[in-house]
C-alpha cells in the first residue's frame, strides 16, 4: 500500500512538474508572438511613414517658396524704406510699412503651414501614447487625403518614354458644422492615409487596365475613365442616443472588390495586390484602430465599379 501511495505521488509530481514546463512554454511563446506581433506593427507604421515622406516633401514645399519670397521683397521693401525716411516722403513710409505688415503676417501663415505639416508627420512617426485628443477632423482627413495623394504623385511621376504618371480626380465633401472630435489622431491618421492610398491604387489599376485593352480596342470617347477618389464627412444621428456620429467616407471608382475576398479583407497578411505592393497589415489595423475609437467601418463595393470604404466615429 505504502509503494502504491510513493508511485502515485511521484506520477503526480510528473504531471505537475510537466503542466509547469507546458504553461512556461506557453507563456514563452505568448511574449514571442507578441514581441512579433509588435515588430509588424511598426513595420507597417514605418512602411506608411515612409508613404508619407514624398507627399510631405511637396507639401512643405509650396509654404517654404512663400517664406522666401516674401522674405526678398521684405528685404527690398525695408531698403526702400530707408531711402523713403530719408527723404522725408511720410506717405510712401507708411504705404511701404503696410505692405511689410501684410507679407510678415503672410510669413506667419505659411510658416505656421509648415509646421503643422512637419507636426503632423511627427505625430504619425512617435511613439503612440493612446491619448485622445480634441481633433479637427475635416482637417485631419485633409491633410492625409492630399499627402497621399502628393506622395504618389512624387513616386510615380511621368517618364521621358511617354509614361504619363500617377494622377486622380480628388473630390471633397466636409461637413463644417462637426468641429473638433476626440480621437488618437496619429492612430486615426494611418487608418486615412491607408484609405486613401487603397483607393488610388485601385484607380491607377483600373486606368492601367483599360489603358492595355486599349490597345486593342478603343474604347468610345464617352466611355473616356477619370480616375476619381471622393473623400466626404458628415454628421449622423446615432440611434443610441449617444451624442450622435461622424462618418467619413472614402469612395472610388476603381475596380472594386471581388465578392470572394469581402469577408476576408480585415483579416492580417490578407492583399489582393500582387507581391511588392502591400504588406495585407494595412486594413487589419484600421480595423483594429477604429474599434478601439468606438467607431465601426464597412464596406460597399460592387467588382468592376468602384469601392466605398464609411468609418463612423463616436462624438466623445
Amino acid at each position: 500500500m505504502g509503494n502504491q501511495v510513493k508511485i502515485r505521488t511521484a506520477e503526480v509530481l510528473k504531471q505537475k512538474d510537466e503542466i509547469s514546463k507546458q504553461h512556461d512554454n506557453l507563456k514563452n511563446t505568448l511574449e514571442e508572438l507578441k514581441a512579433a506581433q509588435a515588430q509588424l506593427i511598426q513595420r507597417e507604421k514605418m512602411a506608411s511613414l515612409g508613404e508619407l515622406t514624398a507627399g510631405v516633401a511637396h507639401e512643405i514645399q509650396n509654404p517654404l517658396n512663400f517664406v522666401n519670397n516674401f522674405s526678398e521683397v521684405n528685404v527690398e521693401l525695408v531698403d526702400d524704406l530707408y531711402n523713403e525716411l530719408k527723404a522725408g516722403n511720410k506717405e510712401e513710409v507708411m504705404d511701404i510699412a503696410r505692405n511689410i505688415k501684410e507679407n510678415v503676417q503672410k510669413i506667419a501663415y505659411h510658416g505656421g503651414r509648415a509646421d503643422a505639416i512637419v507636426k503632423g508627420m511627427l505625430q504619425h512617426s512617435r511613439k503612440n501614447t493612446g491619448q485622445l485628443e480634441a481633433v479637427d477632423i475635416n482637417a485631419l482627413v485633409d491633410e492625409y487625403f492630399r499627402l497621399s495623394y502628393h506622395g504618389l504623385r512624387a513616386k510615380d511621376k511621368p517618364t521621358s518614354t511617354g509614361q504619363a504618371g500617377f494622377n486622380a480626380i480628388m473630390k471633397t465633401d466636409y461637413d463644417k458644422s462637426i468641429g473638433n472630435i476626440n480621437i488618437v489622431p496619429q492612430d486615426m491618421g494611418r487608418v486615412f492615409l491607408n484609405l486613401f492610398n487603397n483607393a488610388f491604387y485601385a484607380v491607377t489599376e483600373k486606368k492601367d487596365l483599360i489603358l492595355r485593352q486599349a490597345q486593342y480596342e478603343p474604347a468610345p470617347e464617352t466611355q473616356q475613365y477619370e480616375p476619381t477618389v471622393t473623400v466626404s464627412t458628415k454628421f449622423v444621428n446615432s440611434p443610441l442616443g449617444d451624442g450622435g456620429r461622424v462618418q467619413i467616407s472614402v469612395k472610388d471608382n476603381g475596380m472594386g472588390i471581388p465578392e470572394s475576398a469581402l469577408n476576408k479583407i480585415y483579416q492580417p497578411f490578407f492583399t489582393t495586390k500582387p507581391p511588392g505592393h502591400g504588406t495585407g497589415l494595412g486594413l487589419s489595423l484600421s480595423y483594429d484602430i477604429v474599434r478601439a475609437h468606438g467607431g465601426e467601418i464597412k464596406v460597399n463595393t460592387k467588382e468592376g465599379e468602384g469601392t466605398e470604404f464609411i468609418i463612423q466615429l463616436p462624438i466623445l
